[in-house]
């Protein structure tokens, strides 16, 4: 009994960091700096290696292994900084009308969103509450978005708040449904039909997830995009098949096109709540303005 009562306390000093001489000290009003010290413990391998997500059976796109492996070349090559195409209007931006024949909850939405408009209030502010925009609407926010292609994969990274997606081009198939984690932008498996580019695109984040102005989605949508690249490659259309077997009835189709812009690049971009209070778009802008005796257009005063 003594000898574990002995074994006891010297583990408990072992466990217990060592008092250690300050590493700097004290200069007038600042006091000592302490001297930290993080003692190590290694990982085992083995612990390690599960530490390190990985593909059940296949490489990770950036593999070197998968990179070099003998493909066709491509029919065309979308790396480059690329932005929505508004000539014709602001609300190009939308995908619809034409709608498709919703079932209760976007017909809803279409119903209530121009009530919120007429009293100068966001209908489902998801996006200003600092929610993912998700697929589809990630791609028509007035940011330009980069695209680099590899001979395995699309990586996106968009100017609005950094999203990044990608569209695997390496052959794989589409992750088990019962161990797939969902998110906004889906998983993204392309193929080539001559010289369209196709991508099949599943297993979104329903949560907070709308289209246009507040038509939600559920776990069911799916997404196909047919991807060409008219005018000499200045020009890159998408048309856009989506599917929500119960949100709406068949299939919402819409076609986008986005031009080059070579002038341009794609910086860092975060979504901060509290910076929100300065877009009137948004539910806190919206309110901070009616703090101030604005109205949502800045600079006109409630009274006047």
């Amino acid at each position: 009994m003594r000898h574990l009562v002995t074994m006891a306390i010297l583990a408990a000093g072992l466990a217990a960091p060592a008092l250690a001489q300050d590493a700097y000290p004290a200069e007038g009003d600042l006091p000592a700096q302490p001297n930290v010290v993080r003692p190590l413990t290694p990982i085992p391998p083995e612990r390690y290696s599960e530490m390190v997500p990985k593909h059940p059976g296949y490489l990770g796109a950036l593999a070197p292994e998968n990179l070099n492996k003998a493909r066709p070349k491509p029919p065309f090559d979308v790396t480059g900084t690329w932005f929505i195409d508004l000539h014709e209007g602001f609300a190009k931006f939308m995908f619809g009308p034409p709608y498709p024949k919703f079932y209760a909850e976007g017909r809803e939405a279409l119903i209530e969103a121009p009530k919120y408009a007429a009293r100068n209030e966001t209908y489902r502010d998801a996006i200003g509450q600092c929610f993912p925009p998700g697929m589809p609407m990630i791609m028509t926010r007035v940011w330009p978005h980069a695209f680099i292609q590899l001979p395995t994969a699309i990586y996106m990274i968009s100017g609005f708040n950094n999203a990044v997606r990608t569209i695997f081009l390496d052959g794989r198939e589409h992750t088990d449904p019962d161990i797939v984690v969902p998110s906004y932008n889906g998983e993204s498996i392309g193929h080539w039909e001559g010289d369209t580019l196709v991508v099949d695109t599943r297993y979104f984040e329903p949560d907070n997830h709308y289209i246009d102005q507040g038509i939600p989605i559920d776990d069911q949508f799916a997404m196909v995009e047919r991807i060409t690249m008219p005018a000499g490659g200045k020009v890159m259309q998408i048309e856009y098949i989506m599917t929500d077997p119960t949100m709406w009835e068949g299939e919402w189709r819409s076609t986008k096109r986005f031009d080059r812009a070579d002038y341009t690049d794609i910086n860092e971009s975060h979504c901060i709540l509290q910076y929100n209070e300065n877009l009137p778009g948004t539910a806190l802008g919206s309110e901070a303005a009616k703090e101030r005796g604005q109205s949502e257009i800045e600079g006109v005063n409630d009274d006047n």
